[in-house]
């Protein structure tokens, strides 16, 4: 079982991570945090990368259910969205499959609603293509 969905468009970095949120947002998903990889490892260890950014998705309705059916379930919150160059006009955006990050938690109702999350966010990846 792969661990996440993913998919490469043609388009810049810049305009990937915008049409990315919008996907995002069409789903129901606000953008809790967004960490800029490649700006913390050149300030942090002096070290360069290509663009990489990690978006923190939530769907907040998920999010409230997950959280009264397991309540340290916050540990694998919030669904994380990596959008990374790969060239001036190629961007991959790969999203976290809850379904594969929630499978070490013994609670089958907690199943149902990562598949539902999982369901938005195949939604959000094709919507790129």
């Amino acid at each position: 079982m792969s661990y996440y969905f993913k998919t490469i468009i043609s388009k810049n970095f810049e305009d990937a991570i915008m049409k990315t949120k919008e996907a995002l947002q069409q789903e129901g998903f606000g953008v809790l945090t967004e960490i800029d990889m490649a700006a913390t490892f050149k300030n942090k260890l002096d070290k360069e990368i290509s663009p990489y950014i990690i978006l923190g998705a939530c769907h907040p309705t998920s999010a409230f259910e997950a959280i009264e059916k397991e309540q340290l379930v916050g540990l694998m919150l919030p669904c994380n969205v990596v959008v990374r160059k790969i060239t001036d006009s190629e961007t991959e955006v790969a999203a976290i499959d809850p379904m594969a990050s929630m499978i070490s938690i013994q609670n089958s109702e907690l199943g149902l609603v990562a598949k539902t999350v999982q369901s938005k966010l195949q939604n959000v990846i094709k919507s790129l293509q």
